[in-house]
């Protein structure tokens, strides 16, 4: 069943963030994800959104966020996030689809 990566950032240096965004697809495009929005300026329907950055990822299932956010790969690319920004990221399950 699939699985949703939902990560909600706020960058405080954009030049070191940079650097983790130039090697994201390649490590991302390994592992069977979708990316399937980026936001800068979402629109807020209800409530604040202090975030500075919106990402939703689409995975097959759980295992294979897992080897994404696990791989020794993403992790060190990860570093430049982490240095940059800080935030929050959280798995989401798919609504299980109604047999036919």
């Amino acid at each position: 069943m699939s699985v949703y990566c939902l990560a909600l950032i706020t960058i405080h240096d954009r030049e070191r963030y940079g650097q983790y965004e130039a090697g994201f697809m390649e490590i991302f495009n390994r592992h069977a994800g979708r990316l399937l929005a980026v936001e800068e300026e979402p629109v807020a329907i209800e409530g604040d959104w202090p975030h500075t950055r919106t990402v939703l990822l689409e995975f097959p299932d759980a295992e294979a966020l897992a080897a994404w956010a696990g791989s020794t790969e993403y992790r060190t690319l990860a570093e430049h996030r982490h240095a940059a920004s800080t935030g929050t990221v959280v798995m989401i399950r798919a609504l299980a689809q109604p047999a036919a």
